[in-house]
């Protein structure tokens, strides 16, 4: 099969097109010919960085792409649920011992996959576990409840424009933070309300829209430092999710208003063969949401091939992207 390999960690100038032998299936695991794989942020920090993230790094010549959406090949032992031609997605490989999605056919347990939405492309699935995964478990485990004030940071990025619309499908009054006034429409579109966080201040931003009480569930897909203004936006008693908490932080303002912090790092499943059905659960609700028009992932505008996928890496860093690069196998 045709793959694109990494031999060494760094820039994106290290992926090779490598043949490599196709897959063959084992017990509890799908072959699956790719049809289209999705860059995360992720898939760069292992790119750029490898050994540096420890268990992360996969070992060397690697197959980066955690990502992807495709049809069954073969179907191995004790596998339930899954037939030879099903239309399916998830994220499954691209780290540690597990072969990524950039090639033409990837080995995936079967506990990290599930049935594709039906009402959207093979592209458009391809763009969502990771990043859905990821929102719905943060929203989730921060409790969101109908009627709450939600914020979301990063709005119109990979794991946030899908955050603003679950969050609006459980019934929160969702309000995103966006670095952009292009970016307002698309918030409104998804079905939240934008904040320009380098017009308003976080102050003025609380005071506008939660009448000074702060936001009941923030979700921080920025996270860093950013956790900073996470507190100062949080309601008393508040919860915050964030997807990005490698730092020291003093915890002193969190402590004063009483929140809860969710560190919400979704690859555990993958790295560590841990619940690893919680994440079919997770992505078999995703493809009922998107089933009954309540979520579409959203797409960058240029397209890009398997030979190029360092192109698609260079692309996301960029960040000049809404939604989400997506990569035609």
């Amino acid at each position: 099969m045709k793959a694109m390999t990494i031999k060494e960690f760094g820039d994106s100038s290290v992926f090779q097109a490598a043949d490599l032998a196709k897959p063959e299936v084992t017990e509890g695991h799908l072959v699956i010919k790719v049809v289209a794989t999705s860059v995360n942020t992720v898939d760069m920090m292992i790119r750029q960085m490898g050994t540096d993230l420890g268990p992360l790094a996969p070992q060397l010549p690697g197959v980066l792409g955690m990502d992807f959406a495709g049809t069954v090949e073969a179907v191995g032992k004790d596998v339930t649920g899954f037939a030879v031609g099903d239309q399916v997605f998830g994220c499954a490989g691209g780290l540690g011992e597990l072969q990524g999605a950039l090639a033409e056919y990837i080995l995936a347990d079967a506990k990290l996959v599930a049935h594709k939405p039906k009402s959207i492309s093979m592209r458009e699935a391809a763009a969502l576990p990771l990043v859905g995964i990821t929102a719905y478990e943060g929203l989730i485990r921060a409790g969101i409840q109908p009627g709450q004030n939600v914020l979301v940071h990063g709005g119109a990025g990979g794991v946030g424009h899908i955050a603003v619309q679950l969050a609006a499908y459980f019934g929160g009054n969702v309000f995103a933070t966006i670095s952009d006034d292009k970016q307002v429409a698309v918030i409104e579109k998804l079905g939240g309300t934008a904040i320009n966080y380098q017009q308003e201040s976080v102050a003025d931003y609380v005071a506008k829209h939660t009448g000074g009480t702060g936001f009941e569930l923030v979700f921080d897909s920025v996270g860093g430092e950013n956790l900073n203004t996470s507190f100062e936006a949080a309601a008393l008693n508040a919860n915050i999710a964030t997807t990005v908490s490698l730092l020291n932080l003093d915890l002193t303002a969190a402590h004063f208003k009483g929140l809860s912090l969710h560190v919400v790092f979704m690859l555990i499943p993958m790295l560590h063969n841990h619940k690893r059905e919680q994440h079919q659960h997770i992505l078999t609700q995703l493809a009922k949401i998107v089933d009954e028009g309540k979520l579409t992932p959203i797409l960058d505008t240029q397209t890009f091939s398997l030979e190029d996928a360092g192109k698609a890496h260079d692309r996301l860093a960029s960040r000049k992207v809404i939604g989400k690069v997506v990569i035609d196998i």
